[in-house]
């Protein structure tokens, strides 16, 4: 109960977490909250709206469609850019506006939070951090909702962190299981059931050393670092590699990219070459092949720089 409650402090500090927000931690990862938004936050007989920019934004607009009307307020052939708000097509009734700040799989990061302001200023609006919660400043107060799951940047997999505006809370679907209840978990102060104690505790030690390690302006300082070394290669590379994102919203933490408009074997090459020099994991999602660099907290700047002088000598010898 004390690491419960030192975590929880952790979250409010790192985060500047408003009195008026509950804290929680919950079970059942990001695909757990697909439901969850929908079966605490969604009205009966109202409509609520979906950015879909990527696969998992994707998936939890499908998923809202079990519980509920859910819609679409824009629409894209690939997932490499976000179309300016002024096109989208909100619903200034809808019971919140959902979407994921980070695409890992196809690299694509909002840069700005959607608006609450003018009609739409009592739609809530809601955000799946799970992987870039703890690279940024963000006020929290712009929203409605925040969750993440933690293996991305806070800590091993197993426990997600909701951070809920109180007044959305205690009005779930009468159907909304009680493990999945944000009104029952925070009045449970997340210990409804048994935690998933180790996952809390070691977020708690990460959270403690990213106050120690500057906070979270040093987290996006040094995020804003690692990703541009990639990307000044990538974009000085004369085409030997490719974004396939928009450069306004290309990620900070996947930086995703193709060799010579997609050459399969060359690719697999580059991910062969790169094993052997100790940099690993950089094969693509299966759902769209390529390389992607995964540069969460945990990879140094070194780290990084060792990456894109491989790029470099891969591209001269190739």
């Amino acid at each position: 109960m004390a690491i419960n409650d030192d975590a929880i402090a952790c979250v409010r500090r790192i985060f500047n977490v408003p009195n008026n927000y509950k804290v929680m931690f919950m079970a059942g990862g990001g695909t757990g909250q697909f439901a969850a938004v929908p079966l605490n936050l969604s009205a009966e007989g109202k409509s609520a709206d979906y950015c879909v920019s990527g696969t998992w934004s994707e998936k939890a607009f499908k998923e809202a469609k079990k519980f509920g009307n859910s819609n679409c307020v824009f629409s894209v052939n690939k997932f490499t850019t976000i179309p300016g708000e002024s096109t989208w097509s909100r619903d200034k009734d809808a019971s919140y506006l959902y979407y994921c700040d980070n695409e890992t799989i196809h690299g694509v990061e909002f840069p700005f939070i959607p608006s609450n302001e003018g009609d739409f200023a009592n739609v809530p609006v809601v955000a799946d951090m799970s992987s870039n919660l703890g690279t940024r400043i963000f006020d929290v107060n712009r929203f409605g909702v925040i969750y993440a799951t933690v293996q991305k940047n806070l800590g091993p997999a197993g426990c997600t962190i909701v951070i809920a505006r109180e007044d959305l809370l205690g009005r779930p679907r009468s159907f909304c299981p009680s493990v999945l209840d944000y009104s029952q978990t925070s009045k449970a102060n997340s210990l409804m059931n048994t935690p998933v104690t180790y996952s809390v505790y070691m977020t708690k030690l990460v959270m403690e050393w990213i106050e120690d390690n500057g906070g979270l302006s040093q987290m996006e300082n040094d995020s804003k670092a690692k990703s541009q070394l990639l990307y000044d290669v990538i974009d000085s590379s004369d085409g030997f590699y490719s974004s396939v994102v928009d450069k306004m919203f290309r990620s900070r933490v996947n930086v995703v990219f193709r060799l010579k408009d997609g050459d399969e074997q060359l690719e697999a090459a580059f991910i062969s070459a790169a094993k052997k020099n100790n940099l690993l994991s950089l094969k693509g999602h299966r759902s769209v092949g390529g390389i992607r660099a995964s540069i969460y907290n945990a990879i140094s700047l070194k780290m990084v720089e060792k990456l894109a002088q491989f790029m470099r000598d891969f591209q001269k010898s190739n």
